[in-house]
Order: C-alpha cells, then sequence, then structure tokens
C-alpha cells in the first residue's frame, strides 16, 4: 500500500465516522448541526457526560452503532500509529522525500530501466565511471538498489509520470532492459517523445525485436545473446584478441582503458594534426581512432590526422592519462 495512504486512511476513517454520526443525529433527531456534532464527539470519546437531549429509542440504535464504529475506526488508527513507529515508516517518507528532492536536482543524467541481472552490471559501471544516474524499478526489486546507496524510483518505466518522476526531460542517456521487449518498446516510444534529444540504449531479446526498437526510436539495440554467442565462438577461435578486449574493458582496470573523449571548441588542439599535438609522447596515450560530428569513424588515424572541434577520439591508456586528456581537449 501506498505510504501516504497509509497514513491517511485513518484519519479520513475517524473523520467520516464523526460526520457519520452528525449527519445520524440532524436526520434521526432532527437536533441542529452543533448539538450533533456535539453528541457525536461525546460518544465516540466515551466521556461520559449527559445526552445533549432525550434520545429516542431510533436515536439509541443509532447511538450504539456509532460507539462500536467510533471503537473500530480508534482501533484501526492507533494500529496504524503503532504500525509507523514500529515499521520505520516515518524514515521511509523522509527517506524517499530526500530522494526525491535529489532526483529532482538531477540534470545530464542516465535512467537505467530495470534493476535485473543486467541493470545491476550497468550500475556497477556507472558507479565505477562516477556517472550521475537514476533506476527505475517496481516495488520487488526497489529494496535490492537501496541497499547500494542507489538513487530509485518506485514504478512501471513505461508510464510517463514514472519517466518524467525521474526527470527525463533533464536526462542525457537512458537505458532499458527490462525482461520484456514489448516492455522496453513502450519505454523507448516513451522517452524519446518526452525528450527527442535523449540518447536511448535498448536490449532486445528476440530476433527481429531490434529493427521495430530502433524503429521506435533507439539509438542502439544490444542483444545480450547475439553478443554472448559471439564472445564464447571469439574465446575459441581467436583467444589472445578476447584477452586483449577484455584487459582493456574490465571494470577497475587501472593499468589500461579504453575511453572516448570529446573534443570542445575551448580546446587549444582543433586544427592541429595528432604529430603536432605529441599525445603520445606527452600522455603515452594512443588514439585508436576518431568519431566526426558527422557519424565517420576513423580508425588508426595517421600522424597528420587532423583534429576538429565535435570530434570523438577513442583513446587507451591508463586512467590518470585518459585524465589529463580529457582536460586537454577542453572538457
Amino acid at each position: 500500500m501506498n505510504i501516504k495512504f497509509s497514513l491517511l486512511l485513518p484519519f479520513f476513517a475517524i473523520i467520516g465516522v464523526i460526520s457519520l454520526g452528525t449527519a445520524g443525529y440532524v436526520i434521526i433527531e432532527e437536533w441542529d448541526l452543533f448539538d450533533s456534532l456535539y453528541m457525536t464527539i461525546i460518544t465516540l470519546t466515551t466521556v461520559g457526560y449527559q445526552e445533549v437531549h432525550r434520545l429516542s429509542r431510533a436515536g439509541r440504535f443509532f447511538t450504539i452503532f456509532l460507539i462500536l464504529s467510533g471503537v473500530g475506526a480508534m482501533l484501526y488508527a492507533l494500529g496504524s500509529g503503532a504500525k509507523i513507529i514500529f515499521e520505520g515508516e516515518i524514515r521511509q517518507i523522509l527517506g524517499r522525500s530526500k530522494l526525491d528532492k535529489k532526483i529532482q536536482g538531477m540534470k545530464e543524467h542516465f535512467i537505467v530501466c530495470g534493476y535485473g541481472r543486467m541493470g545491476k552490471i550497468i550500475c556497477r559501471e556507472m558507479i565505477q565511471n562516477e556517472a550521475p544516474f537514476v533506476v527505475i524499478e517496481n516495488a520487488a526489486g526497489a529494496p535490492e538498489a537501496t541497499d547500494g546507496g542507489i538513487l530509485f524510483v518506485i514504478g512501471d518505466a513505461t508510464q510517463d509520470t514514472v519517466l518524467k518522476e525521474a526527470g527525463i526531460e533533464r536526462a542525457k542517456g537512458l537505458i532499458s532492459v527490462l525482461p520484456s521487449d514489448a516492455d522496453n518498446l513502450y519505454v523507448v516510444l516513451s522517452a524519446r517523445g518526452l525528450n527527442p534529444g535523449l540518447k536511448i540504449v535498448a536490449r532486445a531479446g528476440e530476433e527481429g525485436s531490434d529493427q521495430k526498437l530502433l524503429r521506435a526510436g533507439a539509438d542502439h539495440v544490444i542483444s545480450p545473446y547475439h553478443i554472448g554467442g559471439l564472445r564464447i565462438a571469439h574465446t575459441l577461435l581467436k583467444p589472445s584478441v578476447v584477452d586483449f578486449i577484455e584487459f582493456a574493458t574490465r571494470s577497475g582496470n587501472l593499468e589500461l582503458q579504453i575511453e572516448e573523449i570529446k573534443v570542445r571548441k575551448t580546446s587549444n588542439f582543433i586544427g592541429r594534426t595528432l604529430d603536432e599535438c605529441g599525445l603520445r609522447k606527452a600522455l603515452r596515450v594512443i588514439i585508436v581512432a576518431i568519431k566526426r560530428e558527422t557519424g565517420e569513424m576513423e580508425f588508426n588515424p595517421t600522424s597528420t590526422t587532423d583534429i576538429r572541434f565535435g570530434d570523438t577520439l577513442i583513446a587507451m591508456g591508463d586512467r590518470k592519462q585518459l585524465k589529463s586528456l580529457e582536460e586537454l581537449m577542453g572538457t
């Protein structure tokens, strides 16, 4: 049950019994509103004052009903209050309010829809790379997210209201890894409509779903089964290549990392060649490829390849060197 609703329900129950009692005395005994309200209050609180006016037989039957209803409502209210106190729902409400404020203050963040097996791996990588993100998960999976101190929204990611609660209008990207391809399709459609400039990556399980997801608005579609099958085959056929890729992309590996670095307009290297920049000599960083602003990819660029504004450098080196390169490129 919703926490706020569980807090308000006992209050509404008591107000309802008071209203019922007041209306009952007005109708049955034809008393004025104040006398009816006063009689209802002293009856429900069992303070023992005398009757306001002499009660008819019907009025006495109604009073018996009112006493039983009032006692039931009060016991329910006390039980709910004890539950809130002893089960820590007050802390949960305060914690949820603090969490909501953090999410509302986020921008240029990522939204991860689904905290299953894939979602947990994605979140670990996000944390490792210090990327801001919010998880959308249903009530069953959300407690696991809280254990890791992850910002989360409880709800159905296919609903626009839930996506808005996660700050989709201010988000930089969205990853949908829900178990069902149909749910991922709904998420992509909703997300693209709410934020046309959002970068969307979706998971595809069934064959042929990737094309539907791309048509729905996903920028990239990943099939775990396809990638897993290729990885298994390459592990046998090209073990050294697989070992190198795993070494270069393994989370937490400080010896070697592959990163993408955006060239900003504040960079002093715009218009200069790789040889003139001296990146390999100064930072011992290898530029594996350059992705142009047009989307064209230049693999293994030569020393005469120039750097342009809007380029994305695919660089290889250790974390400290790549951080220095990122600063030089004006990020």
